[in-house]
């Protein structure tokens, strides 16, 4: 059965608050690629949010390498909204630019993003030490709303080098550096998913 199917409109409701207050965040207002403003579209397992055009130019690339959702169109699994609460676009190009040059001219958007991604020309190179994403955060989306995000099952899919390693690297910047909004999001309520089925892990493919 398709994934998305299951999720109701309520909690896909709930999940488009909570992308809302994640793109609120200082390091979210910006388009990781070309620094537009206001990004709506986001990368679901590059977790990162980008501007219209810069999303044109991801699926390009293919899902193999980036897979384009809308935060306001599309329906979103609960794994993919907690992917992109524990990445960001700081954390994401913390990896993904680290060895990039300052002030880097990014004119040539479509060229800078294929570098970036597909030819990993400014990738970090160091494996980071191990560590673990932080969970059970919370966040208030609104008055009535506060929403809390549960631990997900351990990834039954091994992780390719690529992804180890930026996982790895996201994970030590977010035990130095944490968010100034505090997340603590509950789907127990909301969602109507069956507790007999299994939720894929956070890098798996999502259609």
């Amino acid at each position: 059965m398709n994934e998305k199917a299951s999720v109701s409109k309520e909690l896909n409701a709930k999940h488009i608050k909570i992308l809302e207050a994640i793109l609120k965040l200082p390091e979210n207002r910006e388009c990781a690629d070309c620094r537009g403003k206001a990004p709506r579209w986001a990368s679901v397992n590059l977790g990162i949010f980008i501007c219209m055009q810069c999303s044109g130019i991801h699926r390009s690339l293919g899902v193999h390498i980036s897979k384009v959702r809308s935060t306001t169109l599309d329906t979103w699994l609960p794994e993919q909204v907690a992917f992109m609460k524990s990445t960001g676009n700081e954390r994401a190009n913390s990896y993904w630019e680290a060895e990039l040059p300052p002030n880097y001219d990014r004119s040539a958007i479509a060229n800078f993003i294929r570098a970036k991604y597909q030819d990993k020309r400014w990738a970090a190179k160091t494996m980071p030490q191990h560590g673990s994403i932080p969970r059970g955060k919370s966040v208030v989306v609104d008055d009535s709303t506060k929403i809390s995000l549960q631990a997900y099952p351990k990834r039954t899919r091994k992780l390719s080098l690529e992804e180890e390693i930026l996982t790895k690297h996201m994970t030590q910047i977010a035990t130095t550096k944490q968010s100034p909004i505090s997340f603590d999001v509950n789907f127990d309520n909301a969602s109507k998913h069956d507790s007999t089925s299994s939720i894929p892990p956070l890098w798996a493919t999502f259609d």
